[in-house]
């Protein structure tokens, strides 16, 4: 890797460059957008109907109309950055006379997500950012980890989301305005008994905590089994199940804080919640990996037992489960060794919790969570009027984080995720692995190379003819 471009300008046209199937600007731009048009139609159908169908109920003559429409616009939006995209290369190097090296990709996509975003519904505009912003952040790390500017820190993605939970709790327990949807994450993993307003509307209000200690005690004498004389009860797994809720209900009972907002005691807080949690886990995990093996294991039936007890599957699992354990430990910990409840107990108790992330070590999670942690930090800071507010800042990040993406994928594509790498070829059908790198190599970032390297990584293919 150079430490500075050997050469700025390159005299190439748009032919040697850009299109090498064609002499035509118009045309291949018709052609890029056609085929958008297509791959985005089935892309947002697909996320559409799926998310409709998620909601689980009838739809109305209004709900499909509003579905068609969303459908619609984001395939407008999607579409016209691809065809814009193309546009806007050919126009730079006709008003130029030249490419260089912001002109062959960043400035072209930096303008045509410019163009489209605008086209895009403003609910959307900020998830859109916080996608392509994670990608982006992994992109630039590795661009100056290759450039020898850094060295990557061991276990550096879980660092990352430990102080990212740590921050993205803190505010979950202490702001009420819940309807960014990262709350509703939060709330699977601790509960609602976590929640501010939980603990005021259920506890203050009464001037009590939200359930005695011993109410637990006090149902289950009530459920015990009378006629000990039953057949029934001589079953092993009968047995097996009344030991389990005698264990249960015991650990029910065993005692509180009064400051914990949760019904029963710590014990079982912290033991059920890391169950439960870990059984979402493992199942989330389980349902995932057959899905991708379905095609296999229709061939293969015999490999299931292989596919299910797969070490990997348990990684999910096992952090879910220590991250809320550790979180509710750590809360009720310091409920009790404080004798008070407070939001500032969000901030250990997320970082401890999230330093379970060690058995799940994804960066692409660690990176969503910390621009989200960044977003609701900034938006803090903007309500205190510590920092301005900033006008269209989320549209410019979106608009920099893609142009530094397509950047990438022209000049370094080795240093792109090779799951964006491919949503760009099936966009553009391939086009964006047919443009020529040769004229580029004059940059020196060996991208010809490199490109190579990746096509058969990926498995792609820049072999393709195009009629326009």
């Amino acid at each position: 890797m150079p430490s500075q471009l050997s050469k700025f300008f390159i005299n190439a046209s748009c032919r040697e460059y850009a299109h090498p199937w064609t002499d035509d600007c118009i045309s291949t731009t018709a052609g890029l957008g056609l085929h958008a048009l297509q791959e985005s139609l089935r892309i947002y159908s697909t996320v559409y109907v799926v998310t409709f169908l998620m909601k689980g109920k009838i739809p109305s003559k209004e709900d499909i109309g509003k579905t068609i429409l969303g459908i619609l616009q984001s395939t407008a939006f999607l579409s016209w950055s691809a065809f814009s995209y193309s546009m806007f290369i050919c126009t730079l190097r006709r008003v130029l006379g030249s490419f260089n090296v912001l002109t062959v990709s960043f400035l072209p996509s930096f303008l045509s997500s410019l163009s489209a975003i605008f086209i895009e519904r403003p609910s959307r505009r900020t998830l859109l950012c916080l996608y392509v912003s994670n990608i982006a952040t992994e992109t630039l790390f590795r661009m100056g980890q290759a450039r020898g500017y850094y060295s990557p820190i061991s276990r550096g993605e879980t660092y990352i989301f430990a102080v990212s939970m740590a921050v993205l709790f803190y505010f979950y327990r202490s702001k009420t305005n819940k309807q960014d949807s990262v709350y509703k994450i939060l709330r699977v993993l601790v509960e609602k008994y976590e929640e501010t307003e939980y603990f005021k509307e259920n506890c203050l209000q009464h001037n009590i905590s939200p359930c005695s200690a011993n109410e637990c005690s006090k149902e289950s004498s009530k459920k015990k089994h009378n006629g000990s004389n039953k057949p029934w009860e001589k079953n092993i797994f009968m047995k097996s199940l009344a030991l389990y809720k005698k264990i249960i209900e015991t650990v029910k009972v065993l005692g509180k804080h009064i400051t914990c907002p949760h019904p029963h005691s710590c014990a079982y807080y912290i033991l059920i919640g890391s169950v439960k949690l870990f059984s979402f886990g493992l199942t989330a995990q389980l349902v995932i990996s057959l899905v991708f093996q379905i095609k296999k294991l229709l061939r293969k039936p015999q490999i299931i037992k292989s596919v299910i007890f797969k070490k990997n599957n348990f990684n999910l699992a096992v952090f879910l489960g220590s991250f809320t354990g550790l979180y509710r430990l750590v809360s009720c910990s310091l409920r009790r060794f404080l004798q008070k409840d407070s939001s500032y107990h969000a901030i250990p108790a997320g970082f401890i919790g999230g330093l379970a992330f060690l058995s799940y070590n994804n960066s692409t999670v660690a990176l969503y969570f910390m621009w989200k942690a960044l977003q609701l930090l900034w938006n803090d800071l903007v309500e205190k009027e510590i920092v301005p507010e900033i006008k269209g800042f989320v549209i410019l990040l979106y608009c920099f984080s893609t142009a530094v993406l397509f950047h990438v994928a022209i000049l370094e594509p080795q240093l792109l995720r090779s799951s964006y790498w491919k949503f760009l070829c099936n966009i553009s059908g391939d086009r964006i692995a047919v443009m020529s790198r040769i004229p580029l190599d004059q940059f020196g970032f060996q991208s010809t190379k490199y490109l190579a390297e990746v096509l058969r990584k990926t498995n792609t293919t820049n072999k393709k003819l195009y009629s326009f």
